[in-house]
């Protein structure tokens, strides 16, 4: 059943809800709401673990006073973009835009486009610009409203003109360009997903630390390649800072064969089958040792939060039956390595490549320290979407600068009539207007 076949009170309602729903009041709220969600979402950390939102918003003292994990977490801070609460604002934006073109914007368009005479003087006092002549004629008008590039039309002793259509056309490129960005980023939002890896370097991964996921985004997780981490490595500042840090990844079919290789950097990620992999954290997950002439062995380091600052260590048994030891920390992969008896005292430092001599005649080789990368990875199918909404709302922007003019012309008798409006640009319209009428006025005055 169409609006036309609606009975009469049921027509009314929904042109009602039309009307109330093409609100720009409306849409300006629902544009405030979602800008404030959205910045939200920007300062609190999205995706993180329960522990993490824990011990950052406690529940006394509460942020701001009401701010606490379990507020956070009940109304879905932590994941804003996919609440339905989000999307639900998104689409009843989008329903306002559309119901503001079909109701306001085409319209407009459709009285743009259609040509209206002015047959009698006294339409002509009721412009914003107008003038009566007492000599004129329409066949030296049209060519002059051609050279300024109007569109004329003429009848009898009426004519219409106009130009910049285009400007009636922009309003609504902008918003075909806004809902196409609102349905990229809710399909973004259902089909994308989150994740977060610590991989050492030479080892094989897939993507299953999966922190956050719409419920869509099963096909967009990888199932039948991985990623290996040929090598990662730091480059440090002469004072010892850090200046980039770097992994050499390839990206590596069921078999093991290679499909692509790059070395990825902070703000220089690698794209594969629409995931993305991000630089951003590092650690270091082992060393390998050598006591004497035994074999080398890899020991795992982990982080040790009790220190002031970002350390690992491990322990290094140098009896079989582990009752005699050392402990080894590193606090970067600079390859120097701190060495502490079984009494926590410091026995010295030990570089990558070097040996220390350890009380019981054992020397200790450092032969590897064996760093991990942290990496972020993303997939999200809404991106090239909202790119796209984003170009054609530029372009509708640019074309809303053209100004919509019109002029009217009417021939009775000795007399003749002008008008015109437009919608922008007023000063430069005027003078467009009054130079026409000047050139109309010139052959009159010379005969």
């Amino acid at each position: 059943m169409t609006s036309s076949t609606l009975p009469s009170p049921v027509k009314k309602a929904w042109r009602s809800s039309l009307k109330a729903i093409a609100d720009l009041r409306l849409a300006i709220i629902l544009l405030l709401l979602i800008a404030l969600f959205s910045i939200s979402g920007t300062v609190i950390e999205q995706g993180q673990s329960l522990s993490y939102y824990q011990s950052n918003y406690p529940e006394d003292p509460a942020l701001f006073g009401f701010l606490t994990w379990k507020v956070l977490l009940l109304l879905g801070l932590d994941h804003v973009y996919r609440t339905p609460w989000f999307l639900s604002l998104l689409v009843f934006f989008g329903s306002s835009l559309t119901a503001c073109t079909f109701t306001r914007q085409l319209p407009t368009l459709k009285a743009a486009r259609t040509w209206k005479f002015r047959t009698q003087a006294a339409q002509f006092e009721k412009l914003a610009l107008s003038a009566e002549l007492d000599r004129g004629s329409l066949n030296s008008l049209i060519p002059l409203l051609e050279q300024y590039n109007y569109k004329v039309f003429h009848q009898g002793d009426a004519l219409y003109a106009r130009k910049g259509i285009i400007g009636r056309i922009g309003p609504i490129v902008v918003h075909a360009g806004i809902l196409i960005v609102l349905a990229g980023g809710i399909w973004g939002a259902m089909t994308g997903f989150f994740a977060q890896e610590i991989v050492p370097s030479g080892e094989t991964f897939r993507v299953q630390n999966i922190i956050d996921a719409g419920p869509w985004a099963g096909g967009q997780i990888p199932q039948d390649w991985g990623v290996k981490v040929n090598r990662f490595w730091i480059d440090y500042t002469p004072d010892g800072n850090i200046d980039q840090f770097y992994s050499d990844l390839s990206v590596v079919d069921e078999q093991g064969a290679e499909l692509k290789h790059q070395t990825i950097a902070v703000n220089t990620p690698l794209r594969y089958d629409g995931v993305t992999f991000y630089q951003t954290d590092w650690g270091i997950s082992g060393v390998k040792v050598q006591l004497n002439n035994s074999p080398v062995f890899r020991l795992p380091m982990a982080p040790l939060p009790a220190l002031q600052g970002r350390f690992w260590g491990t322990w290094v048994p140098t009896k079989p039956d582990l009752s005699e030891g050392v402990s080894l920390l590193a606090r970067d992969l600079q390859g120097i390595l701190l060495t502490y008896d079984r009494q926590g005292q410091l026995m010295g430092a030990v570089r990558t490549g070097q040996g220390i001599e350890l009380p019981n005649g054992i020397t200790l080789k450092v032969v590897e320290l064996i760093g991990s990368t942290g990496l972020q990875i993303k997939a999200d199918p809404g991106v090239p979407i909202v790119y796209a909404g984003f170009g054609l709302l530029m372009v509708g922007v640019v074309m809303s600068y053209w100004s919509h003019s019109q002029v009217w012309a009417l021939q009775k008798g000795d007399r003749f009539y002008l008008g015109a409006k437009t919608n922008r640009a007023q000063v430069a319209f005027e003078r467009e207007v009054l130079q026409i009428l000047e050139k109309v006025s010139e052959p009159l005055q010379g005969a």
